[in-house]
């Protein structure tokens, strides 16, 4: 779950991380009580969207006077802001933060995430703040520093020097560098963050350190533990039908193709999707209905895909551990029935009871299509799509 940056920096504050003061707004009639508050006499206004790359798309501007400010605020509140990272709709602008400049000496990038491959919390920092980490990475790998902590022994103090040394500080921001690094994996693991981003973090005139933007990822998987963060979920930031997806647990990811795909476990469904590009086919969705689905989940699984008008057709893979592969399909011939399925439908089924399951499909009457091998399904669906 992404957070917004104004979310996320509220989370820094708590951790004793240093951000620029601001405010946060969700109406024009806000701003001169926000920049009262606030103080100075600059400000920059921030459009609040899950996409980086939000200044050049116009989503940052910084102002001199409270006029300036309210039109700034006035163009960007109800606007798609597009960016290179959003789609060709973008993403809606429902509210602002305003923030005080801030006097930079030096744009530096640090960000903490989780490296599958070692099993650890791994801090990425560079000198190069400010610009995209990928193409840094592409161009000059030797600007970026990894260093891996162990969960047992935690963050050493040597580390946080190493990474001074790495980004040559001195004065104030070496000494401030390791209670920042301390604090900000504190935050990461007490609030299960997969990614955790600050670009640029920069050392001021005056030597300090200052968080200018935060980017926070929650895991999905640990909200139960974390009510207050689980709160701050913005589905107007996400995909119409990954909200729904969200609800009724399933795990669904909207994609560009034709062939729709329901199968259960996340595994399988990244197979299936591979054979289906290799039968020259394009994937439209990841979904993962999961292990224990039951007909109520495989009904709202259609009509997810259904929302979907790119789909032509639909494969669905099902391997029959947990449940039965006769259950499993006559969910499928109700859930067809309950939304009134169209499109062609393939369907594997294998496991307890995939006979039966797969006799119950092909004497049901329905436009169903039944296959036993994956890759024939796949080749089924595709063909289907194309028809």
């Amino acid at each position: 779950m992404n957070l917004h940056e104004y979310q996320a920096k509220q989370l820094f504050n708590q951790y004793g991380i240093a951000t620029p003061k601001g405010r946060m707004i969700a109406t024009a009639d806000e701003v001169e009580s926000a920049i009262t508050a606030i103080g100075g006499d600059r400000w920059v206004v921030k459009a609040q969207v899950h996409s980086g790359g939000r200044g050049k798309a116009g989503g940052v501007r910084v102002e001199d006077n409270q006029h300036a400010v309210k039109d700034a605020v006035n163009a960007m509140l109800g606007s798609q802001l597009v960016t290179h990272q959003t789609t060709a709709e973008g993403l809606p602008v429902n509210k602002i933060w305003i923030e005080t400049p801030s006097s930079i000496a030096r744009e530096l990038y640090l960000a903490l995430l989780v490296d599958r491959v070692t099993q650890r919390v791994v801090f990425m920092i560079s000198a190069e703040g400010g610009m995209d980490i990928e193409e840094v990475a592409e161009k000059t790998p030797e600007a970026i520093l990894n260093l891996y902590v162990d969960p047992v022994a935690g963050l050493q103090s040597y580390q946080c020097r190493q990474a001074g040394f790495f980004l040559q500080l001195t004065g104030a921001a070496f000494k401030q560098l390791q209670q920042l690094m301390q604090n900000l994996y504190q935050l990461f693991c007490e609030k299960d963050i997969s990614l955790l981003e600050i670009n640029p973090l920069v050392v001021t005139d005056s030597g300090d350190l200052l968080a200018l933007d935060a980017k926070i990822n929650v895991d999905d998987n640990a909200l139960y533990r974390h009510t207050d963060l689980a709160g701050l979920f913005d589905p107007s930031q996400e995909n119409p039908a990954e909200v729904i997806a969200r609800d009724f647990g399933l795990n669904y990811i909207a994609l560009d193709g034709n062939v729709a795909c329901m199968v259960n476990g996340a595994g399988l469904a990244m197979a299936t999707m591979d054979l289906i590009q290799k039968q020259g086919g394009e994937p439209a969705n990841f979904l993962d209905v999961g292990g224990g689905t039951t007909s109520d989940r495989v009904a709202e699984a259609f009509k997810l895909i259904l929302s979907d008008k790119k789909v032509k057709s639909i494969l669905v893979n099902i391997f029959g551990g947990i449940v039965r592969c006769d259950l499993i399909a006559q969910g499928i011939m109700q859930a067809a029935k309950e939304v009134g399925l169209s499109l062609p439908v393939v369907v594997r089924l294998e496991g307890t009871n995939a006979d039966l399951g797969r006799t119950l499909l092909e004497n049901s009457g329905m436009n169903l299509r039944v296959a036993q091998d994956l890759t024939e399904a796949a080749a089924m669906a595709v063909t289907a799509a194309g028809e």
